[in-house]
């Protein structure tokens, strides 16, 4: 009798001390005046048993929560990402100067395209080449480009890549430089058609887009196509500049902010007076495809291609105090009759479509116009109209 008492009274014992702790846990959740998050964070770094990265949990916490809007343009970045975002959006960046795609056999990465300026030209690179390895470690059965990570790094410093030309393997050393992006390029097509590609709407995107306007029209051209494609959109200061040139007096563009808050920029007198396409696809986004509606609206060009995205907001950037950075979405995007194209897009007034291998190419921007089914269909269109 004496032993089943015991025992007993060591069930209650254990029963009491598992209700200590439990209330102990329970007093430590509701502490008076802390929100939930802090209540988290004093969990973590009071009780959890290993050491805690404070950076690590704040990087982790802000990440999470601006993915919790289910916005895909806000996100959160860390202060080394920030600084990459800086370089991006000025158009300039530390590299080498390569365009790389994955091979589908996963034996390495094709060199498609190598900048003329660039070092890696310099060093000898050349397009058609097979990068099999950054610093001596072999990027063969890769899955995405993560593995050619090694070949950023501090301006100035150089990387080690090995490529197969033809028969020959051959490892080059290539210094890692700051070079500015161009922008916009030129050319001339047949029938005196001019050919603006423009790569984004950030820095010096309205400089350089109307300087190879001119140049075009200075060299007689008679009509012109505007190839957006792949273009990820940028600055709305850059786009209003750029439609201010070409179009006539009248709205180019609406914005309405977080708070209700109306902006309309408008075109002055002065335009571009010859007949003009637009090419896109669904990688056009933002100011690009905004760009696209923006002339068709004023029947200044027609588009050609595939329909664009239809990304309708638009987001600053807002520093913190660690150097991270926070890129939010704040207002809506809308054409000059007031149109959103947030979740629709813009719908091309010439459908054509491409293959996979076609449309990497455009990508890499190693496709001659003179191949390329969609800047012929508006070459076509535009002779025709004639």
């Amino acid at each position: 009798m004496k032993k089943k008492v015991l025992s007993v009274l060591s069930y209650v014992l254990v029963a009491l001390v598992a209700s200590g702790t439990t209330l102990a846990c329970a007093l430590f959740f509701f502490r008076e005046g802390t929100g939930k998050l802090q209540q988290v964070q004093d969990l973590l770094q009071e009780r959890f048993i290993e050491e805690v990265d404070q950076d690590a949990l704040e990087d982790a916490a802000a990440q999470a929560m601006v993915e919790a809007l289910g916005d895909r343009w806000s996100y959160y970045m860390t202060a080394e990402e920030y600084l990459s975002y800086q370089d991006t959006m000025s158009n300039s960046y530390v590299g080498v100067g390569i365009t790389v795609q994955l091979r589908e056999d996963r034996q390495g990465f094709d060199i498609l395209k190598v900048e003329p300026k660039g070092p890696a030209n310099e060093a000898g690179v050349q397009a058609g080449d097979r990068l099999v390895a950054v610093n001596g470690t072999s990027v063969l059965d890769a899955q995405d480009t993560s593995v050619l990570d090694p070949i950023k790094g501090e301006e100035g410093t150089t990387v080690e890549l090995t490529l197969v030309r033809g028969e020959e393997e051959l490892t080059l050393t290539v210094e890692r430089r700051r070079f500015d992006t161009q922008v916009a390029t030129y050319q001339m097509l047949e029938e005196q058609i001019g050919l603006v590609t423009i790569l984004n709407f950030d820095e010096r995107c309205a400089q350089e887009t109307i300087a190879a306007v001119e140049e075009l029209l200075d060299q007689g051209a008679q009509a012109l196509i505007f190839d957006v494609r792949y273009n990820p959109g940028g600055y709305k200061r850059e786009l209003v500049e750029i439609l201010d040139y070409l179009l006539p007096e009248g709205p180019l563009f609406r914005t309405v902010d977080y708070q209700g808050r109306e902006e309309v920029d408008e075109s002055d007198e002065n335009f571009v007076d010859v007949p003009m396409a637009v090419v896109m696809n669904l990688h056009s986004y933002s100011a690009a495809e905004f760009f696209a509606a923006a002339l068709s609206e004023y029947e200044a060009a027609f588009t050609v291609g595939e329909k664009t995205y239809g990304k309708g907001y638009f987001q600053n950037t807002f520093q913190l105090s660690d150097g991270s950075a926070v890129n939010l979405s704040v207002g809506k995007y809308y054409t000059p009759k007031g149109v959103s194209l947030a979740g629709v897009g813009l719908t091309p007034d010439v459908p054509v479509e491409v293959d996979e291998q076609t449309a990497a190419k455009i990508q890499a921007g190693t496709l001659d116009p003179a191949e390329d089914p969609q800047i012929q269909a508006a070459v076509n269109r535009l002779k025709d109209g004639k």
